[in-house]
C-alpha cells in the first residue's frame, strides 16, 4: 500500500504529517500488502484507492471485520480534462462505522475502452455491485449508472432511475453538452390555456 499522506491539489498547501493514522490502515495493510492500494488524507479524510478487482473483497472485509456497518453513499466522479486525473471516472463509497465514529472513503478508478459517449455497454465501466453487502447501495449504484454508464455486476434492478428508459447517454459525463442532445427540443411547450 502506497502511503501518499499528505494529499493536496496544484496551489494548495499540503497538510501537517503530524495527523494520527487511520485506526483501519493496519488492518487494511495486514490483509492487503503489496495489492496496489493507495491512501491519501485530505483535510482529515481519508481516501483508499483500490483496483477495481479488489473492490469488493476489500468493502467486504471492512464491513466484516472493522465494523462499517453504513454506507453514506456511493457516487462517481468524471475526470475528464482533470490533468493529474489516474483515470476517467473514479467510483467513490462514502463508508462510516456507526459504533466508533469513523469515516472512510473507498475509490476505484474505471477507465472506457469504447469511445462513446451513448449507451452502449462498455466492459471496461464495471464495478461488482455491493447490494449483497450494503442493500441501501441500490438506489445509488442505479444514479451512478444512470448518471455516468458505469455498471454494477450483480445488481438486482440495474436500470435507469433519474431520466426514462430510451434516454440517449449519461448526462452528467463532462463530454455530454449542456444543453443536451435534442431531448429538450422535443419537449411541447404548455402554456397555461393548453394545461
Amino acid at each position: 500500500m502506497t502511503d501518499q499522506t499528505p494529499a493536496s491539489t496544484p496551489g494548495q498547501t499540503p497538510e501537517p504529517t503530524d495527523q494520527p493514522e487511520h485506526p483501519t490502515l493496519a488492518a487494511i495493510k495486514a490483509k492487503f500488502a503489496g495489492r496496489g492500494l493507495k491512501v491519501a488524507v485530505y483535510r482529515g479524510q481519508t481516501n483508499l484507492v483500490c483496483p477495481a478487482e479488489l473492490l469488493h473483497d476489500l468493502l467486504q472485509m471492512l464491513r466484516d471485520d472493522e465494523g462499517y456497518d453504513f454506507l453514506s453513499d456511493v457516487f462517481a466522479i468524471d475526470y475528464l480534462g482533470h490533468p493529474d486525473a489516474e483515470a476517467r471516472f473514479g467510483v467513490v463509497y462514502n463508508l462510516v462505522n456507526t459504533a466508533q465514529t469513523l469515516r472512510l472513503f473507498v475509490k476505484a478508478h474505471l477507465d472506457p475502452t469504447l469511445d462513446t459517449t451513448g449507451t452502449e455497454e462498455d466492459p471496461a465501466l464495471t464495478l461488482p455491485t455491493v447490494t449483497d453487502l450494503w442493500p441501501g447501495a441500490e438506489w445509488n449504484e442505479r444514479e451512478v449508472f444512470d448518471m455516468f454508464g458505469i455498471r454494477f455486476e450483480g445488481h438486482p434492478d440495474l436500470r435507469r432511475i433519474l431520466t426514462w428508459e430510451s434516454f440517449p447517454a449519461h448526462p452528467l459525463r463532462k463530454d455530454y453538452p449542456l444543453t443536451g442532445r435534442g431531448e429538450r427540443e422535443d419537449y411541447r411547450v404548455l402554456t397555461r390555456d393548453s394545461a
